[in-house]
């Protein structure tokens, strides 16, 4: 996704010369602060950054053993989940006190990339979606590309539907569901068009999915 690897190169521009040890990573507030206030608002309230750091050199997120923001009167611990990935606050409070966010890698931070994801909160995620529901969540994708897209269009792709990401589900598991034909399954993610959200009713999935996010053209 085109805003994502934006956003990585504006946020890694912040991050050096920052390395403390050879694992943890200090990073200014700020710096997530410009990228996640751009969702303070009602048309996005479904939508969340996660954070996270992609090895180099292999197909897997770095293991993050803890995440905080740190100022000079508080610490503030951050939940990781097991995946590696981290959301932070949007708080005005937080970047008028120039906190910082610190994260301690369980391996070497020179072999990991900050990564950024534009996903659901977890509160979207379950195993039965309405029709609304799903058409909920593809709207604010959709509001928040046309937003960004009003000034970087040359960047921006467009949405087309929504990916649920999965981790134990079987493209045999989706026909007998009866999505076999109104679905795009890859194994790990199962891709609704704006087309198939508007033909389909309600759904029952084997398992919540990892998170939801944005399907696009690009």
């Amino acid at each position: 996704m085109k805003y994502k690897a934006f956003l990585l190169v504006l946020m890694l521009a912040n991050m050096l010369g920052n390395f403390a040890t050879a694992e943890e990573i200090t990073v200014n507030y700020k710096s997530f602060y410009s990228h996640i206030r751009k969702l303070n608002n009602d048309d996005l309230n479904a939508l969340q950054f996660a954070f996270g750091f992609q090895h180099i050199r292999e197909p897997r997120l770095c293991k993050v053993s803890s995440a905080k923001i740190s100022t000079e009167k508080q610490q503030i611990p951050l939940v990781v989940t097991d995946e590696g990935r981290f959301t932070v606050p949007s708080e005005k409070a937080l970047n008028l006190a120039k906190a910082k966010v610190v994260i301690s890698l369980k391996e070497q931070a020179n072999l990991c990339d900050m990564s950024v994801q534009l996903e659901t909160k977890p509160e979207y995620l379950k195993t039965t979606y309405q029709q609304s529901e799903l058409q909920h969540i593809y709207n604010q994708y959709d509001a928040f590309f046309d937003k960004m897209g009003s000034f970087l269009s040359f960047l921006m792709p467009s949405v087309i539907g929504i990916s649920l990401h999965v981790e134990n589900v079987s493209e045999e598991e989706l026909h007998f569901l009866g999505l076999g034909e109104q679905v795009k399954f890859d194994g790990k993610k199962i891709e609704f068009t704006k087309d198939a959200l508007s033909n389909m009713s309600e759904i029952t999935l084997p398992e919540k999915p990892l998170r939801i996010t944005a399907l696009t053209d690009k």
